[in-house]
């Protein structure tokens, strides 16, 4: 996989949670993730106590609360399409504050706010605990498809190149006194993404005959094994399960 890839999200610590082998992290967010998912929407009480799980990991893994909710951000489409909901989904209506809204509207509202904040911050969490490196490392301990794990490892690596060379091309056209105020500036921004996509494709074909030139076959090498104990395993388990309990109780009391 080569030398080690930072990234914003990362949080350099020491911590149970970031000494933990990635792919029992990625198993463990993932099983959570489906447990939330599978949780009545009825079942306000346990979204609150999947929420306590998760501010329960931060503070283990020593993760401000600040710097979680600054990366809920991302999921604000999601919320704006949420707060349609109630308006415009047809059923039962009830009045809120004066405002006639949608009963099945206000259950699919809270149903995609609370599942999708939950899965976000379980995901930014494994982000702000896990180096990009060895998040890799742990997809190709889980077996996910090699050919996959060499494209998002590629992704990786170029990403900040081929942002570096727009941004270069970006200094370029001001410094010659260009500024897209416009429809009509459309055509040499059009010939600049076309300029950019040629410039990428070149040196990914560079890149993939110094590849096959120093006896690529196909398959990376794994540089580092990385390995789990049962311990470990049982350790990154304890939140999907808690979850697991939590959700089963739920359908329980529906």
């Amino acid at each position: 996989m080569g030398a080690g890839h930072a990234h914003k999200l990362y949080r350099h610590a020491r911590s149970p949670v970031h000494d933990l082998p990635p792919h029992t992290k990625l198993a463990a967010v993932l099983g959570f993730v489906v447990v939330v998912v599978s949780t009545p929407r009825e079942a306000v009480w346990a979204f609150a106590l999947y929420a306590l799980l998760l501010a329960g990991v931060a503070a283990k893994a020593r993760v401000p609360a600040g710097f979680v909710l600054k990366r809920l951000l991302i999921e604000i489409p999601f919320v704006a399409f949420a707060l349609l909901m109630p308006f415009v989904v047809p059923g039962e209506r009830t009045t809120v504050l004066g405002v006639s809204l949608s009963v099945p509207g206000l259950w699919g509202a809270w149903n995609v706010l609370a599942k999708g904040t939950l899965g976000v911050a379980a995901s930014v969490l494994l982000a702000s605990t896990t180096e990009l490196r060895a998040l890799l490392l742990g997809l190709q301990r889980l077996k996910l498809p090699p050919m996959l794990v060499q494209i998002a490892s590629f992704m990786i690596r170029y990403g900040d190149v081929i942002t570096d060379e727009m941004r270069r091309m970006s200094v370029a056209r001001r410094s010659r006194g260009f500024e897209a105020r416009g429809v009509r500036h459309w055509g040499v921004l059009a010939k600049s993404a076309g300029a950019l996509f040629i410039r990428s494709y070149e040196r990914g074909e560079r890149v993939h005959l110094a590849m096959i030139s120093r006896g690529y076959t196909g398959t990376m090498p794994v540089i580092d094994e990385v390995t789990a104990t049962r311990a470990q395993w049982a350790y990154a388990a304890t939140v999907p399960l808690t979850a697991l309990l939590i959700c089963l109780l739920g359908w329980t009391l529906r």
